[in-house]
């Protein structure tokens, strides 16, 4: 049977077997090295008062929160775009999403 992709849609390369984790929307397991990661800011009190509490001088911590998500559910919120037919070969970096 042929094959669709030169890299089998992965990024594992001659690796062998790699860990599986599972996705933080829906989850599916996907293989580590074909989930989407996305590390975003998140603060634990709201925008509104956090914005009132730093005019007054105080210090907001935010955390950095990892989500990994699998390829459909990364396409449905945005983070990665379907590309057309001929731009699918060319490589693209993941952009930041901020």
């Amino acid at each position: 049977m042929p094959k669709k992709r030169k890299n089998r849609g992965r990024k594992k390369g001659d690796k062998g077997r790699e860990p599986y984790v599972y996705c933080d929307n829906c989850g599916k397991v996907v293989p580590r090295s074909k989930a989407i990661r996305l590390t975003v800011p998140y603060s634990p009190v709201p925008p509104d008062l956090a914005r009132e509490l730093e005019k007054q001088g105080a210090i907001i911590s935010r955390y950095l929160v990892t989500k990994t998500y699998c390829i459909n559910c990364a396409v449905f919120f945005g983070i990665i775009k379907v590309r057309p037919r001929e731009e699918r070969k060319k490589r693209v970096p993941l952009q930041q999403v901020i």
